[in-house]
C-alpha cells in the first residue's frame, strides 16, 4: 500500500473543513459547507505547484494519485448521508446554494480546460499503471 503523500492529503483535508466550517458559520448554517470540495481542490491546486516546481518527488505523487482515487467513493458515501430534506424544509438557501454552485461549475469548465493549454500534454502512462 502506497503512503507517501498522505501528509499532503490530510493537510488539504484539515484546510477544507476548516473552510468549510467557516463557510458554514458565514451562511448561518450549523453545518460544515463545501469542506470536501475545498480540500480536492486545494489537493489539485497543490499537488500541481509542487510537481511544477519539482518538488513532489515521484513516490510521494504516485500515493497522492492512489488516495486520490479512493476518494470519490468517499465522497459519494458522505453525500449519501446527507440529509436533503432536512436542508430543504430549512429554507430556500439550500437550494440558493445548489443552483450558484451548479451555475459557477458550468461557468469554470472552460476556465479549467485552458489551464494546460495545448503544449502541455499528460504524461505517458508508467507500466506499473496500465
Amino acid at each position: 500500500m502506497i503512503i507517501y503523500g498522505v501528509a499532503a492529503l490530510a493537510a488539504c483535508h484539515l484546510a477544507g473543513v476548516i473552510l468549510g466550517d467557516l463557510l458554514g458559520v458565514i451562511l448561518g448554517v450549523q453545518s460544515n459547507v463545501g469542506g470536501v470540495g475545498f480540500a480536492m481542490l486545494l489537493l489539485i491546486v497543490s499537488t500541481d505547484w509542487l510537481r511544477r516546481t519539482g518538488r513532489l518527488p515521484q513516490l510521494s505523487e504516485q500515493g497522492i494519485l492512489f488516495w486520490s482515487a479512493m476518494y470519490i467513493p468517499i465522497v459519494v458515501a458522505m453525500a449519501a448521508q446527507q440529509n436533503v430534506v432536512a436542508a430543504l424544509a430549512g429554507g430556500p438557501i439550500a437550494i440558493i446554494a445548489g443552483v450558484g454552485a451548479t451555475i459557477a461549475c458550468v461557468a469554470l469548465v472552460p476556465v479549467v480546460a485552458r489551464i494546460g493549454g495545448q503544449d502541455a500534454p499528460l504524461p505517458p502512462l508508467m507500466a506499473q499503471e496500465v
